[in-house]
């Protein structure tokens, strides 16, 4: 639930009502606006549920939110989330994230060349996997930390934020210490103590939508993040398996404003994991920002054919570049943009 607070509430009431809350065994999330002051209430409503919440001084009204997910739903914030993401780059509230680049991060000189190309593109968020989830126990995993160190360093030299996947809540500490943003995959789209520990580190969150997960599925996966105390989350629709095999998986474009429908957290596409073919991937991505989209995410990679992860599913640095232009133009026809980050030092 929500508890809505009077315009001239006092600081001593809001302490008093959060503490009051807490006294009942559930957890508060305390948002000032310019004008209110709301607590959101988190936990086993019932347990609140005859409470005389509304007799509280500095109270005005107590809105019950009947969605499971409390955090992300549009009752508890109305207006599109918003935020930084790293070197002044916005997520959301018409800012769009355009992440691309390779798989995985195979190398310093191949991952500068991928990046330079995709930023003189208009990329503003540089991708690289140094922990690869593969179905096979035999295919490249990544290079671990020497991966982060070099995504890192990269993106450092560019002055671009960077985004790399955790797998294992062991290594979040250590991915924190050099990405932007942490990715949780698809398949770790339901590993809530995965969840819970990303959402300690207050460090923003890609969270690809699992293969076989609904829309509700992937709000409450996001609430476990959001009820750890990190609100800037980002979801990302990456296909959904399907009974076809013409693609790599089903694209389900319809997720964009269903879930801004329901939720005022960013949406992002990833065209890439969900055809697994160059060909399709542009007219998918023009599609997701034609939907409402707030960004893309391409891998791209120089040369295809001997990338170490996914290299049938990466366009090349020129391709890009053309779908680069024509998102860019679709965007503005929306009333959106692509905003660059800070000139590389």
């Amino acid at each position: 639930m929500i508890i809505v607070l009077r315009p001239d509430s006092t600081t001593e009431q809001v302490d008093h009502i959060v503490e009051h809350i807490h006294r009942l065994g559930l957890k508060t999330d305390v948002s000032r606006g310019i004008k209110r002051t709301i607590i959101g209430v988190i936990g086993d409503e019932d347990l609140v549920r005859n409470a005389p919440l509304r007799a509280i001084p500095g109270v005005e009204e107590v809105v019950p939110i009947l969605k499971p997910f409390k955090l992300a739903s549009r009752e508890y914030q109305a207006e599109d989330s918003s935020f930084d993401v790293g070197f002044g780059v916005k997520v959301g509230g018409g800012h769009l994230g355009m992440i691309a680049g390779p798989c995985a991060i195979e190398g310093r000189e191949i991952l500068r060349e991928i990046a330079q190309s995709v930023r003189a593109s208009g990329a503003n968020i540089l991708r690289g996997g140094a922990y690869k989830p593969r179905t096979s126990p035999y295919s490249f995993q990544g290079l671990g930390e020497d991966g982060l160190k070099l995504l890192r360093e990269v993106g450092d030299e560019l002055s671009m934020p960077v985004c790399t996947e955790v797998m294992d809540p062991r290594q979040v500490e250590l991915v924190d210490q050099y990405t932007d943003i942490i990715q949780i995959g698809a398949r770790n789209m339901q590993n809530f103590n995965l969840l819970s520990e990303v959402g300690q580190t207050k460090r923003p969150v890609l969270l690809k939508r699992g293969m076989s997960a609904t829309v509700i599925d992937l709000l409450m996966s996001a609430e476990y993040i959001l009820a750890g105390g990190n609100k800037r989350v980002i979801l990302c629709e990456r296909g959904v398996r399907s009974f076809d095999n013409s693609t790599r998986n089903l694209l389900d474009l319809s997720l964009v404003p269903n879930v801004k429908g329901l939720s005022h957290l960013p949406v992002v596409v990833d065209p890439s994991h969900a055809t697994g073919r160059p060909a399709l991937i542009p007219p998918m991505a023009l599609a997701a920002v034609a939907a409402g989209a707030d960004g893309v995410h391409i891998e791209v990679h120089s040369c295809p054919e001997k990338a170490m992860s996914d290299g049938p599913q990466a366009l090349l640095p020129g391709q890009y570049q053309q779908v680069m232009d024509q998102m860019r133009k679709v965007a503005g026809l929306f009333g959106r943009q692509i905003n660059e980050p800070r000139a590389p030092r």
